[in-house]
C-alpha cells in the first residue's frame, strides 16, 4: 500500500491521505441526506451499507485485514476521517445520542459496516445506533461513558450474552485540556505475563458481571462465567474491572493479577478530531484516563458505534432501526 501510511505510535494504525478523507466526506455527505437523515429509521442503515462499499479501496482493505486478524493489540486506529467544519457545542445531557445523520456519524457507521452489522441495545441510550460519549455534570465519578474519573479497563457490555465484537470510538472534538486518553490492553500481550495459576483460574466459571450504569437499573448480572474463554493459547477476554465480581478469594487474586498486567501494558492513545479507534472487543479491554471537563461546550466528544459479526445468532433478539437493536 502506498496511499495510507502507518503511524509509529500503534502497530495497527492508518492515516488517510487528504484525497482519501475527501472521498470519505463525499460518501458521508450523501449518506447524511439518505432516508431523510434519520439514523434510527428503517431506511438509513440499508443506505449506509450501500455507502460503505464506496469507501476508499485502501481503507476497506485495512478494515478487512483487521477483521481477519486484529493483531497483538486488538486495535485499529484510523486518522484523518472527516468531521463537520462547524460543530455545535458538546452535549451535556445524560444519554446523549445522534438521531440526525451528520458527516461524522455517517463516516463512523460506514466504516464499522465493513467489520460487521451495526447494532445497539434497547436498554442502553434508548437503542440509538450512534451514541455520544461526553462528560455529564453530576456524573463525574461514575464508571460510565458520562464520567470523567479514570474509567476502569473493561470489555464492552461484558455482562451481555451478545456483546459487540467491535467497538468504534470516533473523536469529533478533542479534549481541550489534553488530559483524556483512551487506554487499551490486549489479552494477547497479557497472557504470557500471567502465572500458570492465574491463567487456569481465569478459565474457570468463577465470576459474575453486572450491567454498566448506561443500561440503567436492570437488576441483573450474567450467569457465572470465565474471564478467559475459548482457545487456551489465544483466548477471548470477558471482564469489567468495575463490574465483574470474583466468587472466591482465589478467583479474586487471579483477577487482580490480570488487572495489574493490563495496567502495566496499557497503551494510551490521544484522539484528535477525525480519529477513530476500533477495538476488537473479544481481545482487548479499554478504559480512559481521568480528565477535568469544563462544561462550557468545548469538552471532549466522541461518537460510539457497535458492530457484530453474527447477526443470525442475535436475530431473535433484534428489533427496530431496521432490525439492529438488541433487547
Amino acid at each position: 500500500m502506498t496511499e495510507i501510511s502507518a503511524t509509529p505510535l500503534v502497530a495497527s494504525a492508518v492515516i488517510l491521505t487528504d484525497a482519501q478523507r475527501d472521498q470519505v466526506r463525499a460518501v458521508a455527505d450523501e449518506l447524511s441526506r439518505a432516508a431523510d437523515g434519520v439514523i434510527d429509521g428503517p431506511g438509513w442503515l440499508p443506505a449506509a451499507r450501500a455507502a460503505s462499499q464506496r469507501l476508499p479501496r485502501e481503507l476497506r482493505h485495512e478494515l478487512r485485514e483487521f477483521r481477519h486478524d486484529a493483531g497483538p493489540d486488538g486495535l485499529l486506529l484510523i486518522r484523518n476521517l472527516p468531521v463537520e467544519d462547524q460543530l455545535p457545542t458538546t452535549p451535556v445531557r445524560p444519554g446523549s445520542v445522534r438521531r440526525t445523520a451528520t458527516v461524522a456519524s455517517s463516516a463512523i457507521t460506514a466504516v464499522m459496516l465493513q467489520l460487521g452489522e451495526v447494532m445497539a441495545y434497547r436498554s442502553e441510550k434508548t437503542g440509538a445506533l450512534v451514541q455520544d460519549v461526553v462528560p455529564v455534570p453530576g456524573h463525574e465519578k461514575q464508571q460510565s461513558n458520562a464520567g470523567s474519573v479514570a474509567l476502569h479497563m473493561h470489555t464492552e457490555n461484558a455482562f451481555h450474552p451478545n456483546r459487540p465484537h467491535y467497538v468504534g470510538l470516533m473523536c469529533v472534538r478533542a479534549d481541550p485540556t489534553g488530559e483524556a486518553r483512551l487506554c487499551t490492553s490486549s489479552v494477547r500481550r497479557a497472557l504470557p505475563l500471567l502465572t500458570a495459576q492465574a491463567r487456569r483460574v481465569l478459565t474457570e466459571q468463577r465470576f459474575m458481571t453486572e450491567p454498566p450504569p448506561s443500561f440503567g437499573d436492570l437488576g441483573e448480572v450474567t450467569p457465572v462465567h470465565a474471564v478467559l474463554q475459548g482457545d487456551p493459547d489465544d483466548p477471548d477476554v470477558v471482564v469489567d474491572f468495575a463490574a465483574t465480581h470474583p466468587l472466591d478469594d482465589t478467583a479474586r487474586a487471579a483477577m487482580e493479577e490480570l488487572r495489574e498486567v493490563f495496567e502495566r501494558i496499557a497503551l494510551p492513545h490521544d484522539l484528535g478530531a477525525g480519529d477513530l479507534a476500533v477495538v476488537d472487543n473479544r481481545l482487548t479491554v479499554h478504559g480512559r484516563t481521568s480528565f477535568s471537563p469544563l462544561f462550557d461546550g468545548t469538552d471532549r466528544w466522541l461518537h460510539r458505534v457497535y458492530a457484530s459479526l453474527d447477526r443470525r445468532r442475535t436475530r431473535p433478539d433484534l428489533e427496530q432501526a431496521g432490525g439492529a437493536v438488541l433487547r
